[in-house]
């Protein structure tokens, strides 16, 4: 009995050695496996009837750290985001230029100062003329291409989003199979077990490198995958994730109002609760970083053409001095929208061609428009009478009105008389040049809604830039979703556009809403919410109100006031005014202007005390000095994106953004490096661990050979004395 013991023993012994010698062969073969993990199988004791029966080997198990290798998928996640964020920070670095590089917007700036300068020091210089309008389309191009380029980013990170969920996906089914083939396996007791683990920590690994998730492995082997928020992903069967691209993007496009969809779970928007991964880096691209150089870009250039604009419908263009000119701000009902003009008056002067004056009168003092304000008709109707009047300007051919685009057209009828439009601080021939204050009742009720410094400017009836696009969006000033509005009473705020005769709708406001209450009943809203959009759109530290007409047509925003009543002044408290976003993509130089230099304003009419009358001079540079000097002042830039509200000149709020992204793109670079050589230290402790070494499964090989073979003598011994004995009895 003991000598068939010995056989089995050693035969036993001789299988095991052999499936351990298979393990280290195996190891071995994969040494340079990505994602392999070292193998190994404990052997026992087999006992029966309180005998030794020789060994048996047990399940074959992996090395595997859990602990690191939960620490690199952390790790791995923010590597995924922070490389994300990097290629896109790279690309808007090239795309600004260097704050002291030539071809940055800052530099194009400073080029088109210069070129006003040079404008005013001699502005009979046809040389100089186009020269201006050379840089001042420079600076414009530029603007228009970078906004381009960065919404091509922006929908470009969309598409990586949409890719990035694919893979995500493709991820979840590949570690839903090997899932059910480990439960299979383990159930069947089938080889191979572990080697099916390995890959499902293979496709973990570049799982976390799109999201951030979280695991935990049930006794049956398979694992349950959860983002770091608890939002499921896989559990028995995948959750997929979806996001449907968006085709094109603007400055006005985001995920806030609904423009750019969501990234969607079971029906459920997660997109804000992502913390890490590609998905978050490339989010934080489109939604915040893009957006927050966009804003600035528009900020840059919506200050720099309001400001240039003011100074330059003050002046008049001579010998090109225009016989007809027409505004760019859209009336939407002139027998109902009234003006008030203070702070001075306005003068209209009708020049022949040499530039001698014609005839000249007042709005205020001369035509007696009521300084408690009036109509837009009205107005129109009382400068139309005065140019057709024999004791007037005397021109029957002459009209002022509202065309049938909306703006303020002025035309005297006669190619060879001309007309000038200059705010002075009195109805006095000869009074100071000056901006008048506009104030601007949008619905009729009496109540002044909206200021305005300059009455051409008003109307833009002399704009040197353009932006091609009607005040179709208005912004608050940055602030809280909870901010409290300080209202005692409930405030009613209206709305009306240029495509519809009447308004089109109203919200009540109460003391205790909030800007997201604000937000939900214009999107409820079902008199409102075919026509307008409402969102809270991040920027900086808070948010920013935003009411958008989706038909691109002007839109007013005004407080409903009772007569005899006194506004709340809500509008104002919010900061309600038109919207910058989009001025980048669209700024341009006005079209005749780019047609005839000539048009381009360089001085005002001037007054001769010995005749009493104002004169044309050719000379004259008042305006075109003005326009210089802007870019020497300190003006208001609002809050925009990572810039806070600030006063500084243009070239230097240029430098700021340009030399923002070059900030941001050296901190991205120097962070990532970090964080990919931690997640390559965090992989290679683990490699240490979890990896094959070639030394020491050499030493395990020479160990088995010799068991192999020790088992095989004691093997062939008991059988040639089993045979010995077999021939005995034989």
């Amino acid at each position: 009995m003991a000598l068939i013991s010995g056989f089995g023993t050693a035969l036993g012994g001789m299988k095991v050695a052999q499936s351990q010698l298979d393990i280290i062969g195996r190891n071995i073969a994969n040494v340079d496996t990505e994602g392999y993990t070292r193998k190994q199988a404990q052997q026992s004791s087999v006992v029966l009837a309180g005998s030794g029966m020789g060994v048996t080997l047990g399940d074959i198990t992996r090395s595997v750290n859990e602990g690191l290798l939960r620490s690199f998928l952390s790790s791995n996640s923010l590597t995924g985001q922070l490389n994300a964020q990097n290629q896109y920070l790279s690309k808007t670095e090239v795309l600004l230029g260097t704050p002291e590089g030539d071809n940055s917007i800052s530099a194009n700036v400073a080029s088109l100062q210069t070129a006003f300068n040079s404008f005013a020091s001699d502005v009979t210089s046809a040389a100089g003329r186009y020269n201006l309008l050379n840089q001042a389309q420079t600076v414009t191009s530029r603007l228009n291409y970078i906004s381009q380029e960065i919404q091509k980013l922006r929908g470009e990170a969309d598409l990586n989003i949409s890719n990035s969920v694919d893979e995500i996906n493709d991820l979840l089914d590949e570690i839903d199979e090997l899932n059910e083939n480990i439960v299979k396996y383990k159930v069947l007791g089938y080889d191979g077990v572990a080697d099916l683990e390995d890959k499902r920590d293979t496709a973990l690994r570049n799982l976390s490198e799109k999201i951030d998730i979280s695991y935990f492995t049930r006794d049956t082997g398979e694992i349950v995958i959860q983002t770091t928020n608890g939002i499921m992903l896989l559990d028995k069967d995948p959750h997929k994730l979806t996001h449907n691209a968006v085709t094109q993007t603007s400055a006005t496009s985001t995920y806030a109002s609904g423009a750019i969809s969501g990234i969607m779970v079971d029906g459920v928007d997660i997109t804000n609760q992502l913390t890490q991964g590609e998905l978050k880096g490339l989010i934080e691209i489109r939604d915040v970083t893009l957006p927050s150089l966009q804003s600035q870009l528009d900020e840059l250039a919506g200050v720099l053409k309001d400001a240039i604009n003011q100074v330059h419908n003050q002046g008049t263009a001579y010998p090109q001095t225009p016989s007809s000119i027409t505004g760019n701000r859209d009336i939407i009902n002139p027998d109902n929208q009234n003006i008030r003009i203070s702070n001075g008056d306005v003068r209209f002067t009708i020049f022949d061609a040499e530039g001698k004056q014609v005839a000249t009168t007042t709005l205020l003092g001369d035509l007696h428009f009521p300084d408690t304000g009036g109509s837009i008709t009205d107005m129109t109707t009382t400068i139309n009478d005065w140019l057709r009047s024999p004791d007037g300007a005397n021109l029957p051919q002459a009209e002022c009105r509202i065309d049938d685009d909306g703006h303020l057209y002025i035309d005297t009828g006669d190619s060879t008389y001309s007309i000038s439009i200059m705010d002075e601080t009195s109805s006095t021939p000869g009074g100071e040049r000056t901006n008048v204050t506009i104030e601007y009742d949008v619905n009729g009720d009496g109540n002044y809604d909206r200021d305005f410094e300059g009455f051409s400017n008003f109307f833009g009836m002399n704009d040197f830039f353009v932006a091609n696009r009607n005040e179709y969006i208005y912004d608050s000033k940055v602030i809280s979703k909870n901010v409290n509005l300080g209202l005692k009473d409930i405030v009613t705020i209206g709305f009306s556009d240029s495509n519809s005769d009447t308004p089109l709708g109203t919200i009540n406001i109460y003391p205790n809403d909030s800007v997201q209450d604000i937000v939900n009943k214009i999107n409820s809203d079902p008199n409102l919410n075919q026509q307008l959009r409402a969102s809270l759109v991040p920027n900086g530290s808070g948010y920013v109100l935003r009411i958008e007409n989706t038909t691109g047509a002007q839109l007013e925003i005004y407080e409903n006031v009772a007569p005899g009543g006194t506004a709340s002044g809500v509008l104002d408290k919010l900061g309600m005014k038109p919207s910058y976003a989009g001025v980048a993509a669209t700024i341009g130089v006005r079209q005749e202007l780019q047609e005839q230099p000539n048009l381009i304003s360089g001085g005002a009419p001037e007054f001769n005390a010995s005749s009493g009358q104002y004169q044309l001079n050719p000379a004259m540079n008042n305006i075109a000095n003005d326009m210089g000097k802007i870019f020497d002042q300190t003006l208001n830039f609002n809050q925009s994106g990572t810039i806070s509200e600030t006063q500084t000149t243009l070239a230097n709020y240029a430098s700021t953004f340009v030399g923002n992204v070059a900030s941001q793109a050296n901190s991205s670079e120097s962070t990532l490096a970090y964080q990919q050589q931690l997640t390559q230290s965090i992989s290679l402790k683990e490699a240490q661990i979890s990896g094959v070494d070639i030394d020491e499964e050499l030493a395990q090989m020479i160990v088995f050979q010799q068991t192999y073979a020790a088992c095989a003598q004691a093997f062939t011994a008991s059988k040639e004395i089993l045979d010995l004995l077999l021939n005995m009895v034989n």
